[in-house]
């Protein structure tokens, strides 16, 4: 999990809310507009929707097992 992570905010580590890739995921899983994401947005949608994200990096973790 950690690893998947940290590769998705690569060059975006200290401010995840500015990497392209994060914001994409997010405005495609929620209809958010990737350049309205900011740091307080960005932090709301990982609480709000922090049980699906644990399912989803741990599915990501067992694909990369396999």
């Amino acid at each position: 999990m950690i690893a998947f992570l940290w590769q998705a905010a690569r060059g975006y580590r200290l401010r995840p809310w500015r990497s392209p890739y994060l914001r994409w995921r997010i405005e495609t899983y929620s209809g958010l507009h990737a350049e309205r994401i900011g740091a307080k947005q960005f932090w709301r949608f990982l609480w709000d929707h922090r049980q699906q994200l644990w399912r989803y990096l741990r599915w990501v973790s067992r694909q990369r097992r396999s």
